[in-house]
């Protein structure tokens, strides 16, 4: 044998060598290692990869090896050479084949033969995996728990604060018994209002009154007076839209001698008078614009001019105004100065409407029995259920004065000192008296037999202003011409039967 087959024969005995024992070592590896051919087939792969995959030797790649939603897109070969894979960038990919969990390193790999293939790294971690998602449930346990004790913290402190309320509101009456709360009513809506009362009430911020038409602005501004330092001064009220124009500034600011036909001498205004205490201002939204200038002056600098005159005259008062008008619409319109909305927007109290607060109804409706049982002279003692019923299904539109009407003609009606649902008639004072079948004057008289002239006038002269202002839709100042009675003495009998022509308008 030449020295040249002695060489060949020694290499090939050297590489099958280097091979067995390249195999050997790759054998004894944890990991699983395949080597795939640009062919895509596997010429080898380690015995930790058989017992995972199978006997894959001389097989597709593509057919056991690629993830069926992304297939060959991960481990492509081609794909992986192109892209430059080397030992120094080869990076961990996790992927899943069949039922293992696997991550992943490769590199290109040179046979032997001077073939070009890739080698594949694996290795399970499907162990890994389960712990993670194990984790992840907890996880997500613990966040489901967390977001339900988050859940009960904040009821919990929706409870406290409630209850804190309930407390301070206690504790403002211990500290003022003086001070009588004639707000009926103890929904949520209410005891916030009151809330916000007794927060404000100590200031000298001027108050602006907001709510709909019936809804007791009235009663609120009496609980912030006497819920205020200057409750034992002087407290006045003014219904501006029951005034015309020149008398109201003649009324709030006085006058000087001579400065209109009438005035025989100086007259302190009703500021002057309350110095030191509390004015409240109704309807403010009705003022003209030239008492709107008057009063933002007085809120503005705190002082005042009397009519016809011109020495500037310092007051402390309080003001606190209450509308059913939307002022800031009224500003927009040009009817409503805007400065003088931020002077009465410095703090607003605004009342809920009595659909808002229906859980407050039987409270005030029996409030209305014990005043009218006491005031008409009947033994009627409560409200059916069959009544509570009707009550609480009605809109109320005309709010806590429309509620008091009903319970009103409610317990003036009542045979036999029981209520019936006949007696029960929601709409206007008109209504009310004409219903039954009857004339309205005569059904009328029937019911206040026994009380006396004056009650009996009093009634009557009740139903013909709210006749004559219903059939007029609520123009008071054709209702004074028709009825001859000047305006500022229709508007007294007005309030004095607690009657509301704005509900009467088209």
């Amino acid at each position: 044998m030449s020295s040249l087959d002695t060489q060949l024969r020694e290499s090939k005995e050297e590489v099958d060598r280097l091979i067995k024992n390249w195999q050997s070592l790759l054998d004894m590896m944890p990991e699983m290692v395949v080597l795939v051919g640009v062919d895509h087939v596997i010429p080898y792969l380690n015995s930790a990869a058989q017992r995972v995959f199978g006997d894959l030797q001389g097989k597709q790649c593509t057919d056991h090896l690629c993830n069926a939603d992304d297939r060959c897109q991960v481990l492509c070969p081609l794909k992986l050479l192109a892209k430059g894979a080397t030992p120094e960038n080869s990076q961990l990919i996790e992927t899943r084949i069949g039922d293992v969990d696997v991550e992943y390193s490769c590199v290109p790999f040179h046979g032997y033969k001077g073939d070009t293939m890739v080698m594949f790294v694996f290795r399970d971690v499907s162990e890994r995996k389960m712990h993670e998602m194990e984790i992840q449930s907890f996880h997500q346990n613990i966040e489901q728990i967390l977001q339900g004790k988050i859940r009960d913290l904040s009821e919990s402190e929706r409870t406290r604060k409630r209850l804190r309320q309930e407390v301070n509101v206690l504790k403002r009456k211990v500290r003022n018994p003086s001070s009588p709360d004639k707000m009926i009513g103890n929904s949520r809506k209410m005891n916030d209002l009151r809330e916000m009362i007794y927060r404000v009430a100590d200031s000298d911020a001027t108050i602006l009154i907001t709510g709909e038409s019936g809804t007791g602005k009235e009663l609120v501004a009496d609980l912030v007076q006497s819920s205020s330092r200057r409750s034992d001064k002087p407290f006045l009220k003014v219904n501006c839209s029951a005034i015309n124009d020149q008398l109201l500034e003649s009324e709030l600011f006085g006058h000087e001698k001579g400065a209109f036909t009438g005035a025989t001498a100086r007259k302190k205004g009703k500021f002057e008078v309350n110095d030191g205490g509390t004015i409240f201002l109704d309807e403010i939204g009705d003022i003209s614009p030239r008492m709107q200038s008057s009063l933002l002056r007085v809120l503005q600098n705190k002082e005042l001019t009397r009519v016809g005159g011109t020495e500037p005259i310092i007051i402390d008062v309080r003001v606190i105004a209450a509308t059913n008008v939307d002022l800031l619409k009224a500003v927009e319109e040009g009817t409503f100065r805007l400065d003088l909305y931020y002077r009465l927007n410095t703090f607003i109290l605004e009342i809920p409407p009595l659909r808002q607060r229906k859980e407050d109804i039987i409270a005030l409706a029996s409030h209305f029995v014990r005043k009218y049982r006491k005031a008409f002279n009947r033994q009627v003692d409560h409200l059916p259920n069959s009544i509570v019923d009707m009550l609480l299904t009605h809109s109320w539109p005309g709010n806590v004065r429309d509620l008091e009407n009903v319970i009103q003609r409610a317990v003036l009606l009542a045979k036999d000192n029981v209520i019936a649902e006949s007696d029960v008639l929601f709409g206007s004072g008109v209504e009310a008296a004409n219903g039954g079948g009857c004339d309205g004057l005569d059904q009328l008289l029937l019911q206040e037999e026994g009380r006396g002239m004056k009650a009996m006038l009093s009634s009557v002269e009740k139903m013909i202003i709210s006749t004559t202002l219903e059939k007029n839709h609520g123009n008071v100042q054709e209702v004074a011409k028709i009825l001859k009675l000047g305006k500022t003495a229709l508007y007294d009998k007005v309030k004095r039967h607690n009657i509301n022509p704005k509900s009467m308008k088209r």
